[in-house]
């Protein structure tokens, strides 16, 4: 980036046009120098290459748009459901009666109970896979920044660090009343005005460093500089790789320094040198990220066998296309479904019953992601199972370990990943019933912490990004007022508006966060009724505002009616099959756990999609043969 700005200065780019990455205004010459001479460029600044409204989807997320042509690339505003709400100096908002809102810590431990207690529905397959999804449209700074970069905003030097926002933990907590620990290390979220693109004197507004579009950022990068860097072999359209015990692997760091800090040295080596190194954080998206490669090289592979007259970027960007449409397949249609119940998405226009095109385009809307969107759905960490439970090709329990000391210790993977893989379809995820996992409330970043409660730093984060109150997310979604605790029968159970009621004083009070916990399951699905909310907007926001969303037929190099039937044959099972260790056998609907109607079978009877659809005539690739992953 700087090397182009630096270009574009010396007249040498003169075809670029660089946007203000917040307003989307265009910027001169001498801005641009401006913003070198502060060292902002990088978060502040867009470089536009002139569009073709015929060319596929970039990998900067340029051009998405047409008419506003840097929405959609990195660093570009999240939008908000409703205006913030802050007190003065954006410092969290106080109660109504002006006194500071309960203690974040307090609020989690008296809404949430700890212990364990397993699903009987959901496998913990489809908590990883929703860790992946969510990551495609946001970044690992504002983890990383409390973890590596400021680990003492709990002690003296955190006091004087504008950037500490520590979590104080009360002197009656149920468990640290019996130890030490009286703060929790935790760090404001990165935003514009952090980083020199606002000034103070402006509503905060979060900065991401992924694009706001679901195109799988965190394999292929936001750029075409770091994909190549980092991501590409140029050799038949493949990913780079190693090979080390037997398995694939996305490329390793060639440097002692890497963030893989609980990795157990010295036999413990391997960390992910890809386009996001936040890969190597939690579990869920490390193994998504290393299966997806997989599948990537094994669909460009068979595609250079299929047209060998096609060059590498040909195979590169057609495989990247294809790999973002089965996850979205996934997500949308299998995930999603799972969660929030097939018949309400259908009802909502979220997903279609039909296996055909839609189209439903707006270039009026362009591709952002809210910022409630990714805040409200850490409610899954009061579903994510602490325990990895791992198991053997034939179902065998082998051994367990905690998931918390998985987090940046990507070197455990080497010799366990096929235990872990066959644990991830036969082991359940944690029940939602309003009790959460002891180790993601007590020692949740394992060793790099020595304490972490994440969901009370969700519920911290809330306040920061300047959330309005419960009830007002309850308006919005339902159309209905809330004036008092009783009014929020409809949604909450009586028993839960008196733990409400203990910690707020008045109904206006509740947190987003805070309420989510609290809720009722929404009707014909297993998630919060205000997260469904929140979500299906988002969904629907995704699919209207995505000039390259996968199931338009008029998009630019568009799938033909033939090829998108077989992306629609797309399942997180035969995913797994196709690029799982050891995976011979599977349950067809594998984010529900096996059993009467969900029976293991041969991965031979697992529907898989076939890549013949993309053969091109001009090339002499091998006839009469199926191309099936």
């Amino acid at each position: 980036m700087y090397y182009l700005l630096l270009c574009f200065v010396s007249c040498a780019c003169a075809q670029s046009i660089f946007y203000e990455s917040y307003t989307g205004n265009v910027l001169n010459n001498e801005e641009v120098k401006e913003h070198l001479k502060k060292n902002t460029a990088f978060w502040c600044v867009n470089e536009v290459l002139p569009c073709n409204p015929y060319e596929g989807r970039r990998l900067d997320g340029t051009c998405n748009n047409l008419k506003y042509p840097n929405r959609g690339a990195p660093h570009t505003p999240q939008y908000r459901l409703l205006p913030a709400e802050y007190d003065k100096d954006f410092e969290p908002k106080t109660a109504k009666s002006g006194e500071p809102l309960p203690l974040s810590r307090s609020v989690r431990t008296n809404l949430l109970a700890e212990g364990r207690v397993p699903d009987s529905r959901f496998t913990q397959l489809l908590t990883y896979f929703w860790a992946h999804v969510l990551r495609d449209v946001l970044s690992a700074h504002d983890t990383l920044k409390y973890v590596i970069w400021k680990p003492y905003c709990c002690q003296e030097k955190g006091e004087t660090d504008k950037e500490c926002i520590p979590n104080i933990i009360p002197d009656d907590d149920p468990v640290h009343r019996f130890s030490s620990v009286r703060c929790m290390n935790l760090t404001r979220p990165e935003s514009f005005q952090s980083v020199g693109c606002l000034k103070n004197d402006t509503v905060p507004e979060r900065i991401v460093t992924s694009t706001p579009i679901f195109d799988l950022s965190q394999m292929y990068g936001t750029s075409l500089k770091i994909a190549n860097e980092k991501a590409r072999l140029f050799e038949k359209g493949m990913l780079k790789f190693e090979v080390e015990n037997g398995k694939l692997w996305p490329p390793s760091t060639k440097t002692p320094v890497n963030v893989c800090l609980s990795n157990q040295k010295p036999y413990e080596k391997r960390c992910h040198d890809t386009p996001d190194e936040g890969v190597n954080s939690v579990i869920g998206l490390n193994l998504f990220v290393t299966w997806t490669w997989r599948l990537h090289n094994r669909i460009a592979t068979t595609l250079s066998e299929l047209n060998p007259c096609w060059d590498d970027d040909r195979l590169f960007f057609t495989t990247r296309d294809i790999v973002i449409a089965i996850t979205m397949q996934i997500y949308f249609y299998e995930m999603s479904p799972a969660l929030m119940g097939f018949d309400n998405l259908v009802r909502e226009g979220v997903i279609s019953p039909h296996k055909e095109f839609r189209d439903i385009y707006d270039e009026n809307i362009v591709p952002q992601v809210s910022l409630e969107f990714p805040a409200v759905q850490r409610w899954a960490h009061t579903i994510q199972e602490g325990k990895l439970m791992m198991y053997d090709a034939n179902g065998n329990y082998l051994k367990e370990h905690r998931i918390v000391n998985m987090t940046l210790r990507t070197g455990y993977l080497v010799d366990n990943l096929e235990y872990i893989t066959q644990g991830a379809f036969r082991q359940p995820a944690a029940k939602a019933d309003y009790i959460i996992d002891p180790d993601v409330v007590q020692t949740g970043l394992g060793a790099n912490q020595l304490s972490a409660d994440i969901a009370t730093s969700d519920l911290t984060k809330n306040r920061y990004f300047g959330f309005a109150p419960y009830i007002k997310y309850r308006k919005l979604c339902s159309g209905k007022t809330y004036s008092t605790f009783e009014d929020l029968i409809d949604v909450i159970d009586p028993e839960r508006i008196e733990l409400l009621k203990e910690k707020y004083k008045n109904v206006e009070d509740i947190d987003l966060m805070a309420g989510i916990w609290a809720e009722k399951l929404v009707k014909g699905g297993s998630v919060p009724v205000t997260l469904y909310c929140v979500v299906v907007e988002q969904m629907l926001r995704t699919v209207v505002s995505d000039r390259h969303w996968y199931e338009r037929p008029n998009r630019p190099n568009a799938f033909s009616l033939e090829q998108l039937l077989e992306i629609r044959k797309a399942s997180v099972a035969q995913f797994m099959c196709a690029v799982g260790d050891t995976v011979t056998e599977i349950q067809p609907h594998a984010f529900f756990l096996p059993g009467k109607g969900n029976k293991m079978c041969s991965c031979k009877d697992i529907q898989k999609i076939n890549l013949s659809p993309w053969k091109d005539l001009s090339c002499n690739g091998k006839q009469n043969k199926k191309y099936e992953i």
